[in-house]
């Protein structure tokens, strides 16, 4: 019943731009602290940010900080991901997740998990 959707993904080149877009469905969005994490081929799936129900508060591991923004919009039931300055290590498969803890930095800390959407970055 819960689905969360991310979309935004596709190829760009290095130094690009994407913004990736997760809408949620079948809860109570902002009752639910949101994240977004990566996993590239080969590698174990990392956190990129997360961001608090009312987005106050957010936290970014190390591949996010200074080049991705995470935010919400909870009129829409969606959470979003800015990329900035893309690089080919940034390829990966990027999943939006829900959980109900605050600033959850661990993926065992969340209860819902979306499909994920591709991105690739040429060099």
């Amino acid at each position: 019943q819960v689905q969360l959707v991310a979309s935004g993904g596709g190829l760009v080149q290095a130094g690009g731009s994407l913004r990736l877009s997760c809408a949620a469905s079948g809860l109570t969005f902002n009752n639910y602290n949101m994240g977004w994490f990566r996993q590239a081929p080969g590698k174990e799936r990392e956190l990129v940010a997360t961001i608090t129900w009312s987005g106050d508060s957010t936290y970014y591991g190390d591949s996010g900080k200074g080049r991705f923004t995470i935010s919400r919009d909870n009129a829409k039931n969606t959470v979003y991901l800015q990329m900035n300055s893309l690089k080919p290590a940034d390829t990966a498969v990027y999943y939006c997740a829900a959980a109900v803890r605050v600033l959850p930095l661990r993926s065992q800390e969340y209860r819902y998990w979306g499909q994920g959407t591709q991105v690739t970055v040429s060099s």
